[in-house]
């Protein structure tokens, strides 16, 4: 049987360095710009969707029949 051949060298030193990335400042912290986004994009695509909870239904086409009057409503 053939040997396995190795993809990557690992005693190949890296050339060329294209981008870096710098860690964000606050991980945690929320920027304007996407929340800006996500309001813009609920206005372009506003949908109602059901309220929370578990629905079980015993067919999808039953799941689908409920959903749609649901998503209809305005």
């Amino acid at each position: 049987m053939n040997e396995p051949r190795t993809v990557i060298n690992l005693e190949e030193t890296i050339g060329k360095q294209v981008g870096r990335r710098r860690p964000p400042a606050d991980p945690l912290r929320i920027e304007h710009s996407t929340v800006s986004r996500a309001v813009a994009y609920h206005r372009a695509f506003p949908a109602i969707l059901p309220k929370r909870g578990v629905y079980r239904f015993k067919s999808h086409t039953e799941a689908n029949e409920w959903m749609m009057p649901q998503s209809l409503k305005s």
